[in-house]
């Protein structure tokens, strides 16, 4: 049984023993130890749930929330716990230059969160965010202090009053200057949601602390670029009260991908047979596929695993895995039982290029793809994106394994994403 399994089975277990749902019906929470959760699995792989899609089904379903109030208990209600997420693709991306003097950091494998949070801090792109220069003063777990705060009902309009007494929480890195300390929670992949969590419990923990303005900033580091969001709390006793003020994009020394380094891709790529055994890729967002080898090249991972690091359901998951096989990235293999994945020897050559030369080479092994090739072509020769109709009368002259007309539609979806993906390769000025 999967770690996500093993999860979902163990909170169904809790929520017969203590009668969790009569009891939020009757006082509107649950209060729960840590103690008593490990009595049905570890309460360290029970509660740490960094997106909704993560949570255990039996808490989606009932549209519940767990949040811990101290450093032993955990309530769970109704509480409407992650804040959205919208990137604004508009906004230009900026370029930084990285120090010459720096041999340590290697920009161009940035693939865990502590690594691409220290290289935006040592080339300045934090000072240019953060709008004076900072120096990093904190970061890891600490304890968060006592403070009360009112959180909204998921369901509707209610509050519901919280009292945290030295719960746990951690930050990933605090950077403190002349009037700011920003608290910054990184990832290393794109994400459509956060835990408020996050960053409003280690928010008043240094409220308390210090006089300058506490500065809350979201970062994901995804296809070579730092996107930060940076927030505000209207008001420092209510968790939903945060507001996004700005989003702003970085990217290190990029060597721009011009129209003629596509085409010089697209006229020497040589259209090789469909894997037999691989099924057509049903994986719309292409840049979650590179957020998936960055996560391999770090390490094998097993399906469980990368579902719970990543904003993934086991759906996707699998899914995503699939598309990266079909390219010729990725390989999978059973290990004790389990499905795992790892990069092949292609992916890890391509990964560990600079970023330029890694995405014509990731370009290039899409376009060995008829139907990708032939979507191409049409922008190519035509000057305009085809229409969904267009892309699925290419796959039905393919002859393709695919069974149904809503099946070959679904898979039309993904052969746009992936190639309007290779022609958002091209940075605007």
């Amino acid at each position: 049984m999967s770690q996500i399994s093993k999860n979902n089975a163990a909170w169904v277990k809790i929520f017969e023993q203590y009668k969790v749902l009569e009891e939020i019906h009757r006082a509107g929470v649950f209060r729960i130890s840590a103690s008593q959760i490990n009595q049905f699995r570890e309460a360290r792989l029970m509660t740490k749930f960094d997106h909704r899609v993560n949570l255990p089904k039996i808490l989606q379903s009932n549209q519940l929330c767990i949040l811990p109030d101290s450093r032993g208990t955990y309530l769970i209600g109704h509480f409407d716990a992650y804040q959205n997420i919208i990137s604004d693709v508009s906004i230009p991306v900026i370029d930084v230059q990285f120090p010459p003097h720096i041999e340590t950091i290697d920009y161009k494998n940035l693939y865990s969160e502590v690594s691409a949070l220290l290289c935006a801090y040592n080339t300045g792109i934090l000072e240019d965010l953060i709008g004076e220069a900072v120096e990093l003063t904190v970061f890891g777990r600490m304890s968060t202090s006592q403070f009360n705060y009112q959180i909204k009902n998921w369901r509707n309009d209610d509050r519901y009053n919280i009292k945290v007494n030295n719960a746990q929480c951690e930050i990933d890195g605090g950077f403190e200057g002349e009037t700011k300390f920003a608290i910054i929670e990184a990832k290393n992949y794109s994400v459509d949601d956060f835990l408020i969590r996050q960053l409003y419990y280690p928010y008043r923990l240094w409220r308390g602390k210090t006089s300058k303005e506490v500065v809350p900033i979201f970062m994901y580091y995804s296809n070579d670029v730092f996107t930060f969001f940076i927030y505000k709390f209207q008001n420092e006793l209510a968790y939903n009260s945060i507001e996004l003020i700005a989003q702003k994009s970085y990217q290190i020394a990029p060597e721009r991908i011009e129209l003629d380094d596509l085409f010089t891709v697209f006229q020497s790529s040589h259209i090789r047979p469909e894997p037999s055994k691989i099924p057509f890729p049903q994986a719309d967002d292409f840049r979650r596929v590179i957020d998936l080898l960055g996560l391999l090249y770090v390490s094998n991972l097993s399906q469980p695993e990368i579902t719970l690091k990543y904003q993934f359901t086991v759906r996707q998951t699998q899914y995503y895995a699939a598309a990266a096989i079909y390219l010729g990235l990725v390989q999978k293999y059973r290990d004790d039982g389990s499905v795992n994945y790892k990069l092949s020897d292609d992916g890890k050559s391509i990964l560990a290029k600079p970023a330029k030369k890694k995405y014509l080479a990731i370009a290039e092994k899409i376009l060995q793809h008829e139907v990708f090739y032939k979507t191409m072509a049409h922008y190519f020769d035509k000057s305009e994106r085809p229409t969904l109709a267009h892309v699925e009368q290419i796959m039905q002259n393919a002859e393709l394994i695919i069974d149904a007309e809503t099946t070959i539609h679904r898979r039309s979806q993904t052969v746009l994403g992936w190639v309007n993906w290779i022609f958002s390769l091209l940075r605007s000025e």
